[in-house]
């Protein structure tokens, strides 16, 4: 029976209450000892319930916010259905905030402003198996009450969800799903992505204004590109093209998001008046609006055909240039999907259908730990060979000493390994009725670094362990030197890392600033066979010197600091001589330097071993600032100024110059010292209710421009 607040559940009778006049027989031993059972078997239930919820809330934060999954998302759907099946059975102990109540959400991850969707981007539930795709036909056409209908079959790409907004043929916001009812705007990011249009072309029958929603995604020959470059300057790499698409559109760097080539598909579009009442129908219009619609997108009239897509590309979607993780089918009349409603988290007309991912199962043998460029250490698990995705693995990852912990894991153990959609193998799982009585030595996740011996430290809120040693740690100082070297730091192309190896091998070099020192007599073997290549290499290293400062400053490899956040640090302050003296609260003023990346900088230059190294590479003749900017002028004299919201005339960058070369001084924050803040469209919230609290005026685009004479 369910109970709600006008039908209670019956309270225990306490000490002192009043008895009926016609009491309940007294119950037998063995009635007594059944209701002994199941009120013991209701307390274990509720003790489920309860690590449930725990369990699952720690999976959406890794999921949507950390972009870090943990399980797979069949193990994370089968743990959120065993808990709907016990609050089902159990409602008086109903959680407003349980997992069930909600969907995930991404918000808040990436410091952009959250707006409200004007239509709920819901969920879909998931199912696996044929059985579920069958229910949920069956229950269409009783929904319909037997009218006929037709379901509309697509790919479910494996990316970002994304709604986009068209007024007068343009795009005019951009907005993550986020919670569902709130998202982020991502709109200068989603400008970058070549496959949305930002104007529609001429002559098409659009709406005046619309909602198109879809799934913004990284290609696999992309994703596989920028793992190489992490792999090659020691950073972690990304799991999939998911987490890796979703870390992109998230940057506050549209450069950068531009540089990674991002892509999507469009699935759905929203309109006061739909071109017509087909779903499948207002796709083909979207796509002769300029919008990209796969191509692998079906109009069924029966479950048999339903079937014959699925299976179809269950194996056919290994060929294709984007990740997808399963299908989703949707009825196809508009005013059907109405007649049909939704439930508070997913609409009653669709439904997921996801693949299984490709399992294998073999035997661990070991655990070995290795350690990157940054000093992050990462555990691999070494397995028996075994046969997966095409490919024969004997190598997979285990991420991290959390997942260590939760498998339980013994040398010798027999484990399932899965490809899916990621590049790397993972082990999701554990045999543990094949675990042998003579078990194997346990696995740990080591306490000091596998290479120097240093004691290991976890910062907080990151997963990985790192070795702090990152001045003598021998892998940290070869990775140090092949991130001095790469592509987006000092380019020295005609060194790699294998040639790195080498020379540490021979004693050539210790650190970064050796290879300065470095002659055409040294690297050209003996015989002088190589004396061609030792000239490019040593000419290499010399044209490196004119590098500039803002990517000297990045290649030094300082902890957290990336390649964005090295040029906001550059274009702020200047000079190597000012970035060494700045303090925590002068480098957390920058425009997107929180309290971590300012003490690892503050820390960085308080190691004699790294502030020596410095000064050798200054020596060696790197450039140390900036150029100085020409002024324009004196109005800004004077004056620290806030850039908030999107811009339409210039960029954010652009506008940081023009106030630094017409006197003024940037900053990211807003306080009692700021003069104004330049807001641009769609203003941070938190920026503007600072702003109106310490009473700082704010300063449009226009207003601004017309203050510097332009």
């Amino acid at each position: 029976m369910e109970y709600d607040l006008f039908n209670p559940p019956p309270q225990p009778v306490s000490e002192g209450t009043a008895i009926s006049a016609n009491p309940m027989p007294t119950p037998s031993v063995a009635e007594d000892a059944a209701q002994k059972e199941t009120a013991s078997e209701a307390e274990s239930e509720a003790e489920r319930i309860a690590s449930l919820r725990s369990e699952l809330h720690r999976h959406n934060y890794n999921y949507y916010v950390r972009n870090a999954p943990e399980i797979s998302d069949q193990a994370f759907d089968e743990l959120m259905n065993e808990l709907q099946t016990l609050e089902q059975r159990h409602p008086e102990l109903f959680d407003p905030n349980s997992p069930t109540q909600r969907v995930g959400s991404d918000l808040g991850s990436g410091g952009f402003p959250t707006v409200p969707h004007e239509r709920p981007m819901l969920s879909l539930g998931n199912t696996y198996n044929r059985e579920d795709v069958k229910a949920f036909y069956e229950r269409v056409r009783e929904g319909l009450g037997g009218q006929s209908f037709d379901i509309c079959c697509e790919l479910k790409f494996d990316g970002l969800s994304i709604s986009l907004i068209y007024e007068q043929r343009q795009l005019v916001r951009a907005v993550t799903r986020g919670d569902g009812t709130r998202g982020d705007d991502v709109t200068p990011n989603v400008r970058t992505i070549r496959t949305i249009p930002l104007v529609l072309p001429a002559g098409v029958a659009a709406p005046s204004r619309f909602e198109i929603r879809g799934e913004v995604l990284l290609p696999w020959q992309r994703f596989e590109a920028l793992n190489s470059e992490r792999e090659a300057r020691g950073e972690v790499l990304f799991a999939n093209p998911r987490n890796a698409a979703s870390g992109t559109l998230k940057s506050k760097d549209a450069r950068l998001v531009a540089q990674r080539g991002l892509d999507a598909y469009l699935y759905y579009v929203l309109a006061d008046k739909e071109p017509s009442d087909s779903h499948y129908e207002n796709l083909l219009a979207a796509r002769m609006w300029g919008f990209q619609v796969s191509d692998a997108t079906r109009l069924t009239h029966s479950l048999e055909e339903i079937y014959d897509f699925i299976d179809y590309w269950d194996t056919a979607r290994r060929s294709l240039p984007v990740a997808t993780d399963g299908v989703v089918l949707k009825v196809d009349s508009l005013k059907q999907q109405e007649q049909l409603g939704m439930t508070a988290k997913s609409p009653r007309w669709a439904i997921a259908y996801k693949f299984q991912a490709e399992r294998a199962r073999t035997r661990l043998n070991s655990v070995s730990f290795q350690v990157g460029r940054t000093g992050a250490v990462t555990p691999v698990a070494n397995m028996e060979p075994v046969l997966l995705a095409g490919t024969t693995v004997r190598r997979a990852s285990l991420h991290n000493a959390d997942i260590i912990s939760s498998l339980d894991l013994y040398e010798g153990d027999y484990v399932y390994v899965e490809k899916a959609g990621e590049i790397i193998p993972q082990i999701v799982g554990v045999d543990y009725e094949s675990r042998p009585l003579l078990m194997g030595r346990k696995v740990d996740f080591v306490k000091t670094c596998p290479e120097c011996g240093s004691t290991l430290v976890r910062y907080e809120g990151e997963a990985a362990h790192y070795c702090p040693n990152s001045t003598a740690c021998p892998p940290q100082l070869r990775g140090r030197v092949e991130h001095f070297i790469s592509r987006d730091a000092m380019n020295i192309d005609s060194l790699g890392p294998e040639t790195i190896d080498d020379y540490f091998a021979r004693g050539l070099i210790r650190d970064a600033a050796d290879l300065y020192q470095i002659r055409v007599e040294d690297i050209s073997g003996n015989d002088g066979k190589r004396s061609k290549s030792a000239q490019k290499i040593v000419a290499a290293i010399e044209a490196s010197k004119q590098v500039p400062f803002d990517r000297v400053l990045y290649a030094l490899g300082i902890r957290f600091v990336g390649r964005v956040a090295a040029s906001q640090i550059a274009n702020s302050l200047r000079t190597l001589e000012r970035v060494r003296r700045a303090t925590f609260e002068e480098l957390q003023a920058i425009d997107g330097i929180g309290s971590k990346i300012a003490q690892s900088i503050i820390d960085f230059f308080a190691d004699e071993r790294a502030t020596t190294l410095v000064d050798r590479l200054v020596e060696a003749g790197l450039q140390t600032a900036l150029p100085e900017v020409e002024a324009l002028g004196t109005q800004l004299e004077g004056k620290t100024i806030v850039i908030s919201g999107t811009f339409v005339h210039h960029s954010r960058e652009q506008y940081k110059e023009l106030i630094v070369r017409h006197g003024g001084k940037n900053s990211g924050s807003i306080s009692k010292k700021t003069s104004f803040v330049l807001a641009g469209d769609n203003m941070g919230p938190a920026k503007l209710e600072k702003a109106q609290n310490l009473g700082v005026p704010l300063m449009s685009e226009d207003e601004f421009l017309t203050l510097i004479g332009q």
